[in-house]
Formats: structure tokens, sequence, C-alpha cells
């Protein structure tokens, strides 16, 4: 620890901190704007100078780490000047007339410093030339007339996300915020994280759906978890009046730390205007409006008549607390032939029984693809699934971890990858012999395995992947000193797990949809098989059904379809519910590291539009099931940290 003193207070701090950090942490005010907490600290903006005896100019408090016995102080008169004047640059240099801006009154932070450091006008003449606005973009607009040079953008782009799509042209005040080489936004590379305009202190960076919809402060903001993808990233929602105004990253979420991708920050702002209101049934062909209670009656009858003949699928974007129900009512009440998820892929199926059959756990957590030096991504494409996972290891290249990439199919990933291996099929068991052939060849196996370095000729023939590409791989992944595999799918897991041991590896796998893996716990991963199903319950909820299940599913003399919209499966359905959203409902998620997490409900559903989870109990009750038992005691964690030793 080390002790500093700052405005007269006495301090002991861990060695190694910024002054700036230290103080913010002790609550003394030091006005900043190119620093955020996640990023590298930058020193751009100078606005948070301050004294430091012995010193004899001003320092950046925020690069400026802390000595022993240091004194600081942040509010004397040659301070305050230096940041007046800062100030006074800054909005000299570009267009802040704040009035005509969507951020003023309370959400832009050089506004605010400018309040708080009791500035009323600037003396200096403004001195900008107008620069054009960027709206190519689908979600963001890039307004450079606002930005204040403090990098923060840049910075999150490549250091948060390790996309580096923006930068910056000219220099000095003529600086210009741009997207790769100079291409309208909307034409670059990037991909819609919006993590650009999280980490915005002006109005240079706005997302079009907030833009001039009310000052932060006056929103409702609900923490909550996406439901995107597996990985549960923690959310901040931010209505008004019930409406969804945006969608922030949780800074303080483990998991993801802020970051967030397309599809949990712009997906839910699309409008969709094929909402179902009312329940329907079908009378003479067509589907006519009913009381909830009509609706029941009919569902009770019918699923009655039908015995045990029943097809019921669920959504896995449900909480854990409606497939439990569900699962009592089709499964235990019921007695359906099929009782399972709507997902296609059944990857968890296999991963969690396979984690059953060694009555341990095998896969570790996401978070250790932050502390990887080699990642081995193994037949998924993080890009286009569970994004956020692929940034955890897009920014890290950077820092020295390397990429192996095993794909037979094209991954956006590959041209990150320090080596990328493509087999002709997707033979992945193969071309980990290869791999582990090259590995006894090197000398560097971790433990024992039957494949000889002789192999290595033969099998790289059989993949037609050359004996230096396996090479290659071979001394990335062996000789990294915490190498982690992300897979998904086509491999044989026993022998997977002995490829790890050889390289003492930790395994990943991606879950499919938001409570994959609840759902498997809870025995709802049954593959889906067509037969000569009389009734069908479909709780879609706001997920959806693919082409091929919708079009056996359309042969079924009786269908139910509970969702939030309109769809071909709706359209041929004999019973329509409406259902709430995921962000109108609240309940619990197990996401891909086995942690359950709440989801809060952060907007009012209509009044006669329930959930899921409410809707399947009136079934009960009218068909005279009783629905007992509590579902978190089902749910059990499989997944820990662990390395592949033995």
């Amino acid at each position: 620890m080390t002790t500093i003193t700052i405005d007269g207070k006495t301090l002991e701090v861990p060695e190694g901190t910024t002054v700036l950090r230290a103080a913010q942490n002790n609550g003394i005010d030091i006005p900043t704007l190119c620093d955020h907490p996640h990023l590298t600290p930058y020193g751009g903006c100078r606005l948070c100078l301050v004294e430091v005896e012995g010193y004899r100019t001003l320092q950046p408090s925020c690069t400026l780490p802390v000595t022993n016995n240091m004194v600081v102080k942040t509010d004397t008169k040659k301070v305050l000047e230096a940041r007046k004047f800062v100030l006074t640059l800054i909005f000299s240099e570009r267009n802040h007339f704040c009035p005509y801006c969507q951020v003023s009154g309370g959400d832009c932070e050089l506004q605010n410093a400018a309040y708080n450091e009791g500035m009323t006008h600037w003396p200096l003449q403004p001195n900008w030339q107008p620069y054009p606005v960027d709206a190519s973009h689908p979600f963001i607009i890039l307004e450079n007339n606002r930005c204040i040079l403090c990098r923060r953008c840049v910075r999150a782009c490549g250091e948060l996300v390790g996309n580096y799509t923006l930068g910056f042209e000219e220099r000095g005040a003529r600086s210009i915020l741009v997207a790769d080489t100079g291409v309208p936004l909307g034409e670059s590379t990037c991909i819609s994280c919006g993590t650009c305009v999280q980490v915005c202190p002006t109005g240079a960076l706005i997302d079009k759906w907030s833009a001039y919809q009310g000052q932060d402060v006056k929103m409702e903001k609900t923490k909550t978890i996406c439901v995107g993808c597996s990985l549960g990233c923690g959310i901040e929602v931010y209505t008004r009046d019930n409406r969804l105004v945006k969608v922030y990253g949780d800074w303080d979420h483990p998991l993801n730390e802020g970051v967030i991708c397309e599809v949990g920050r712009f997906d839910p702002m699309i409008d969709k205007c094929d909402r179902i209101h009312t329940p329907m049934i079908r009378k003479n062909g067509a589907l006519k409006a009913a009381t909830w209670d009509e609706a029941i009656a009919e569902i009770a009858s019918k699923m009655a008549g039908a015995k045990d003949s029943v097809l019921s699928l669920i959504s896995t974007r449900q909480p854990v607390e409606t497939m439990f129900t569900f699962k009592q009512l089709f499964g235990d009440g019921v007695h359906a032939e099929l009782v399972t998820s709507t997902e296609e892929g059944r990857f968890t199926r296999s991963s969690a029984a396979f984690a059953d059959s060694l009555a341990k756990p095998f896969e570790t957590k996401i978070s250790d693809l932050e502390s990887a030096n080699g990642v081995l991504v193994l037949g998924v494409d993080l890009v286009k699934e569970h994004q956020v996972a692929g940034f955890f290891i897009k920014r890290n290249l950077a820092k020295g971890t390397n990429l192996v990439i095993i794909d037979n199919n094209e991954n956006a990933l590959d041209k990150h990858a320090n080596k990328a291996l493509k087999p002709a099929v997707a033979q992945y068991e193969d071309v980990l012999k290869g791999i582990t052939a090259a590995i006894v060849k090197l000398g560097l196996a971790k433990s024992k395995t039957s494949i000889k370095a002789t192999d290595l000729d033969s099998i790289a023939s059989a993949t037609k992947i050359s004996t230096d590409d396996y090479l290659d791989a071979a001394f990335i992944l062996a000789s990294a000193v915490d190498p982690v595999i992300v897979y998904n799918q086509h491999v044989d897991l026993s022998a997977l797990k002995e490829f790890a041991s050889l390289v003492g590896a930790k395994l990943i796998s991606m879950k499919g949809d938001a409570n994959s893996l609840a759902a498997s716990q809870l025995g709802l991963d049954e593959p889906y098989t067509p037969a000569e199903y009389k009734a069908a319950f479909i709780a879609l909820g706001d997920g959806e059904l693919s082409q091929k299940m919708t079009k056996e599913i359309e042969k079924i003399p009786f269908k139910v379809v509970q969702a939030c919209y309109t769809s071909s499966l709706s359209a041929v359905a004999d019973v329509v519910l409406p259902s709430t959203t995921w962000l109108e409902q609240d309940g619990h998620y197990m996401n891909v590291d086995g942690t359950i997490q709440e989801a809060v409900k952060s907007l009012q559903s209509a009044e006669d539009i329930y959930s899921i989870g409410e809707t399947l109990p009136k079934i009960a009750a009218k068909m005279g099931i009783k629905l007992t038992g509590d579902c978190h005691k089902t749910m059990h964690h499989r997944v820990a940290p662990v390395v592949l030793g033995n």
C-alpha cells in the first residue's frame, strides 16, 4: 500500500493506482472527459490536471501513478484556472452550442463539467469548421461537430471489442473521427455493438433510436440480463412512459463488464408491428377473437382428448420457472409423447450427458478467455453467435494471445487467427489427431497418447491439411500456458477431452439460446422426432421456430401456439394465445457458465396479455392437474473451472 495526501486527506491506496482513481475511490472529485474506468488511461483532455508538491508543472491525474508520501491538491487557484482554460479551448474548437444537441441538459459530460466549474461563457472566438454528419449506419449517427477528441470511442472499439474500426485523421484541432480508412460508418467494418455510443461523453456518437427521447435522469433504468444467447450478459434497460428507449451494457456485471453486442443493444429496439394482442380460436376455417377463458377451455378439452399423443415444445428463451411448469404440466400431467424445447442442434444435451458420464464437471468459465494466451476455436463462429465471447478473444490478440481456428466453413475469426485449419469436411476428430501427432513429434505432449508422430503424414493426407500447418498449430497450442478450447458441434467429446488433457487446456462449449443449459438439466432436450401427434402446444414467446419444424407441426390436427408475434405457424394454429416478451416478464436464466441469473421485468405488458408462465397454471387448473415443486431445486451446477490433467 502507498500513502498519499489529497486536499489534506491522507489515504492508503494500492501501489500503482493513479491519482485520479485514488481520489475517485475516496470521494474526492477530479473532473475528466477522456478517462473511463474500463479503458486504458489516455491523458488527452487535460481536464484532470492537479498540483503535486515537488512538480514544476500541473500533472494529469489520470496517468500519474501515486508515490509514497505524495501530496496532491485538486482545488488551488492555479488548477481551477487551468480547468476553465481547457474547457474554453474545447468549446471553441467545435460546435458546442448545446441547445441543439440531443444530450444537452444533463447527459453531456462536457456540459456538466462546464457548469461544475462555474463557466457561463467562453472568451475565445469560436474557431471551427462544420463537418458533415454521417448517418449512413442503420443504428448510429456520427456527428464530428460534437467531438472533443477524447478518443474514448477509439479505445473502446479496440480495447473492449477488439474491432479497431474507429480512428482519427488529421492532427490537432482539425482531427476528425473516421471509420476504417475514411469510409462512411455504415459501409465500414463496424459490427454494430454500440460500445462507442455508450462511452461517448458528448453527442458525437448517438444511437438513432434514443435520439431526442429525453434525458437519462428522467428515464427509468432497470438492471437485467440479455436473453439473446446463452452468455447472459448484464444490461441496463432505459424506459420512459413504459416505452423502451435504449439498452446499455451493465458496467458492473461480472461477465461482460458493460460490453454487449448488436443483438443485446439494438435488436430489442426494432419495432415489430405484428404483435398478437388477443386470444384467437379457429372457427369455420378462420381465426376469431376469443376470451382467455374460452381459449383455455378449448385447449384443455382437446389436450385431454389427445391423451398420450401430444407434442409440447417450449422456447429456451423462457425463464427456468416457466420451463419447469411446462414440464410438470405436459410431462407429468398430460403425459405428452414428447416434451422438449424448440432447439434443434441439441448440442447442450450431448455436452451435459458427457459431463454426467464423468460424474464431474469438465468445462470452465467464459471468463477464462480473458487470461488464455492460446485459444482454439473449434467449429463455431463467435462473430455470428455469442458475439461477446468473440470480443473477449479478439481484444486479447493485441496482448499476445495466439488463436487457432478449426472450421471447414468460412469463419469470421479466420482473419484474426495465427493459424486457420480448413479440413475438407467436418472431420474434426481427425484434425485433432493430426495436431496430436504433431505435438508428439515436437515433444510437447503433457499426457500420454496412443497417437504416434509417424501418423502425421497419413492424417495430413486424409484431411488435406499440410504437415507444416499441423506443426504450427501444435506449437501454438502446446506452448500456451493457459490454453482454452471453445467448441460447439461436430466433435466427439471423448476425443476432445483427450486432446484437452494433452495440451493442458480448459474447455468451453457454446450453448444455444438463453436457457439451453437449464432446459438440459430439466430434461427438455430430447431431439424432436416427427410422429402421428394428435395435438401440439408450442410455447414460443418471442422465440422463433425453423421452417423445417414448422412444416412438420402444420400436419398435426390440433395446434396451440402462444407467441408474441404472428408467424407462419400462428397462421395455421387452431388456438393462438398472446404472450409477453422477455422484457415484460421476470424469471431466472442459467447461463453458459452454469450460473443462475435473475431477469427483471422492465416493461409492463398490455392488460390482457399474460406470460407463458402465467398461462400454464390456468390450463393445468382447467384440466385438474396439480402443479407442485421448486424449480430451483432441480438445477445443479455442472460447469466449473477445471483443467483436464488426467
